[in-house]
């Protein structure tokens, strides 16, 4: 009997286009949910909402099928169960209505205008480049892939696209140029090293940036939510108040990494020999790297505001409407076309899963689910007697440390970042609350810090075999907690000199 229901697992298992054991544990989790009695305080229709997200949320930590497949689960049952109105025609509007959101399509659209740099070979341009600058010592190609991130940034919010696929395979190179190769045992000479900095650049660049990575935008409307509309973090004010901490963080990084990690290797003049040969290959920059060049100075004077700055408020553009300028131009000028556009399956994934998950957040803030879980972790910490000090610290370590638990940001911002963000606002100081927004909007990136699976990008990094799983993770968890500390220190007193408290 045993080896029957064996063979008939492994028979579904292997048939079926999901995973079993963690479809089946989703669908228990959705179960349990539904049968448990609606607490006090909530409608029923908002406790299944619950129901929904917490699946959606367990279905993409378990992988259970590719993220956009669980984000279109999650509109069906929506509109099929009508736990967000009282009709079907009701539920579809609610389920599909986060689709009309300009800033989803920003970020989809600006991944469009990323498919640029992969395809003019701009990217692998500008880090070879940097390469060549500071690669005669280690900790120099540190830096040099570090500055590439940074510049990257601003124009790729896919961290995935830039981490795990601009920046790592200059970083490979580097390493093979090196016979530092995890397959001959010799991945401590310099990659080991290089293969940390490569990664743990990128939560840092993420942070720095409203367009550097995909959830960013949704951290921007919980900001806004949390504080009555009061803190509005636009492309420019983003940028601003995460400048000075975040390049002290890029600073400080690729030498904490150092001690923590040291090369084997220490000095690497070939490098800049390497990066140089494969910059002659490349010859003279190309008309449609200009053309890259070009859009990307146009894109960051429109989004830092700069014609407004001179011209007047008339001159005030949308983000959104910023990047689909980028976009027409680049297609208009034929550095990327129409089938470029349609085969970056990578944004419009991003549109499905990231529109249902706005969605979901957008539909439990409605139903008044965030404000009864704010109140609920508000009385709690009111019981304890915490001072504000305490308490702000513990909603900021706790967030950012929950995402061992985690391996998708968008699923945990979308899955706590707004009641966090709601029970800080009202137990906090009133001038006080501005720098904790900040503060969370910074360890929002920082936790991408902490494990091999943390965002998209990890895995690849990961996967390549330089870096251990202790060593990932206690470099990780000790990256984690230096940035949360100059953005605590730098990053407090920078806010001061801005005037946000």
């Amino acid at each position: 009997m045993l080896a029957q229901l064996k063979a008939a697992f492994k028979y579904f298992n292997d048939a079926v286009p999901f995973k079993l054991v963690p479809a089946l544990i989703a669908t228990a989790v959705l179960i349990a949910l539904l049968l448990t009695p609606c607490p006090t305080g909530l409608e029923p229709k908002a406790w299944a909402l619950v129901a929904i997200f917490l699946t959606t949320i367990v279905a993409i930590i378990l992988k259970v099928m590719p993220i956009g497949v669980m984000a279109m689960m999650a509109i069906v049952i929506v509109s099929l169960s009508q736990v967000t109105s009282t009709s079907s025609k009701g539920a579809i509007t609610d389920a599909l209505a986060s689709f009309s959101n300009p800033l989803i399509w920003l970020i989809v659209v600006a991944i469009l205008i990323s498919r640029g740099l992969k395809k003019t070979g701009l990217g692998r341009r500008v880090g070879l480049m940097f390469i060549a600058l500071l690669g005669k010592r280690t900790i120099g190609i540190g830096y040099g892939l570090a500055i590439c991130e940074l510049v990257l940034a601003p124009f790729t919010p896919s961290n995935t696209a830039r981490g795990g696929g601009i920046v790592h395979p200059i970083m490979k190179s580097i390493a093979n140029a090196f016979d530092s190769d995890p397959a001959k045992g010799t991945q401590n000479k310099v990659g080991s090293y290089l293969a940390l900095v490569n990664y743990h650049a990128n939560p840092i660049t993420s942070a720095m940036f409203l367009t550097a990575t995909a959830p960013n935008p949704l951290v921007v409307n919980y900001v806004a939510k949390a504080t009555g509309h009061a803190l509005q973090l636009t492309w420019t004010t983003w940028a601003l108040c995460m400048l000075l901490p975040g390049l002290v963080c890029l600073l400080i990084m690729p030498m904490v990494i150092y001690l923590l990690s040291p090369p084997e290797l220490k000095s690497t003049p070939n490098a800049v020999d390497y990066a140089r040969s494969e910059l002659d290959k490349m010859g003279k920059l190309g008309a449609s790297e200009k053309v890259m060049l070009g859009t990307f100075a146009l894109l960051l004077l429109l989004w830092a505001n700069v014609p407004a700055m001179l011209l007047g408020a008339a001159f005030t553009l949308d983000p959104t409407v910023v990047a689909f300028v980028g976009l027409f131009v680049l297609i208009i000028t034929g550095t990327i076309d129409w089938d470029d556009v349609l085969s970056e399956k990578s944004a419009w994934d991003t549109l499905v899963w990231f529109g249902a998950l706005v969605m979901l957040a957008e539909q439990l803030n409605k139903t008044g689910v965030v404000a009864w879980f704010s109140e609920g972790m508000k009385a709690a910490i009111v019981a304890s007697g915490m001072g504000w000090i305490a308490v702000a610290a513990v909603l900021l370590l706790v967030f950012v440390l929950s995402h061992y638990f985690f391996a998708s940001t968008t699923a945990h911002i979308s899955a706590m970042m707004l009641a966090f963000l709601t029970v800080g606002a009202q137990l906090l100081p009133p001038q006080y609350v501005v720098p904790f927004m900040l503060m969370m909007t910074a360890g929002s990136g920082v936790m991408m810090t902490l494990t091999h699976y943390a965002t998209g990008t990890s895995p690849i990094i990961f996967g390549s075999g330089y870096v251990s799983m202790g060593k990932w993770w206690g470099v990780g968890f000790v990256m984690a907690v230096v940035e949360l500390l100059v953005f605590a220190t730098v990053g407090m007193v920078w806010w001061k000199g801005l005037g946000y408290w």
